[in-house]
């Protein structure tokens, strides 16, 4: 019997499980999926002393309230998020990238983000979860992933099956920082537009616009021209690829997005870039800035090296 477990007694927006996702399925229509901020999910998971691939819940805006019935357990948020824990009808603020206990009858109120977009909760312990294809990341556009591929739902009962013992307390000095110009290389249709077009891309700001998800950002500004052809042959798709369908608009494809698609491609976003440009809300401006292939890779390695560091400080 689990006698561990959180009771959901408020879903959020958009509160999901994720881990790093699903590979090598795109050719069967499978998306990657997983955390939309990798940063700040592998801290997440490093600061509750868990395994850095085991699955966190994921949430937008504003997160769950849960009450929490068991033994003692240590929780860690990270993004830019604001909480507080609810003990003996004594209610704390809580600090993101540092570790707190919790114990039977205590409730964690996450109300909302802070001028972002997601967040994540880690718990020093093992969810009750089935995987699919390898992963316990959710898709709730297809229904796929663990939770029946469903976000999480009043009442619901999140059962913990093990709870390391490792409770020690643990903090990391971490600021998010924000992003304006957004690092991208040319995409396949990048001689699709015309020079007006090429130069709008990269010299006009564009505005996030509200219709904006897991599956992919959408922006607002001037239109980019396109000259040859404003579809084409369905072909594959990559997590960062900016399409530009006929209203002259772009569109970002994030984590959740369609493995094929029929609108031209003008650029990707580099993988350095990716976790902070999730984290903007609608409204923000930004810029795109070309760099060649060879900048991008060296870039993601500076990156993932610096994450690296961070996650070597807990």
């Amino acid at each position: 019997m689990i006698k561990n477990y959180f009771e959901v007694v408020r879903a959020g927006i958009n509160t999901t499980f994720q881990d790093q996702g699903r590979k090598n399925l795109y050719h069967i229509g499978i998306p990657f999926s997983g955390a939309m901020d990798n940063r700040n999910y592998l801290i997440a998971n490093k600061l509750v002393g868990n395994k850095l691939d085991l699955p966190v819940l994921e949430f937008a805006y504003q997160g769950p309230l849960l009450k929490y019935f068991g033994d003692k357990i240590n929780v860690a948020i990270t993004g830019d998020v604001n909480f507080t824990i609810k003990k003996n009808n004594d209610a704390i603020n809580g600090n993101c990238y540092e570790t707190f206990s919790l114990e039977n009858g205590n409730e964690l109120d996450i109300t909302s983000t802070n001028r972002s977009v997601y967040g994540y909760l880690a718990f020093s312990g093992e969810f009750d979860l089935k995987s699919q294809w390898s992963s316990y990341s959710v898709n709730t556009k297809a229904n796929i992933g663990s939770n029946d591929g469903k976000k999480l739902q009043v009442n619901q009962k999140i059962n913990i099956l093990k709870i390391n013992q490792n409770l020690k307390d643990k903090k990391l000095n971490y600021i998010n920082t924000k992003i304006e110009n957004i690092r991208v290389i040319k995409g396949t249709n990048f001689h699709y537009f015309s020079n007006q077009g090429k130069k709008i891309f990269f010299e006009k700001e564009f505005i996030i616009s509200k219709l904006s998800d897991r599956m992919g950002m959408r922006l607002e500004g001037s239109k980019i021209e396109n000259i040859v052809n404003t579809n084409i042959k369905s072909e594959g798709l990559i997590k960062g690829v900016v399409q530009v369908p006929a209203d002259g608009n772009p569109i970002i494809m994030f984590s959740d997005h369609g493995t094929i698609g029929g609108y031209p491609k003008i650029g990707v976003v580099i993988s350095a870039d990716y976790d902070k440009l999730v984290q903007l809300i609608p409204g923000s401006k930004i810029k795109f800035k070309e760099v060649e292939l060879s900048s991008a890779e060296t870039l993601f390695r500076l990156y993932d090296l610096e994450t690296q560091n961070l996650i070597s400080q807990i």
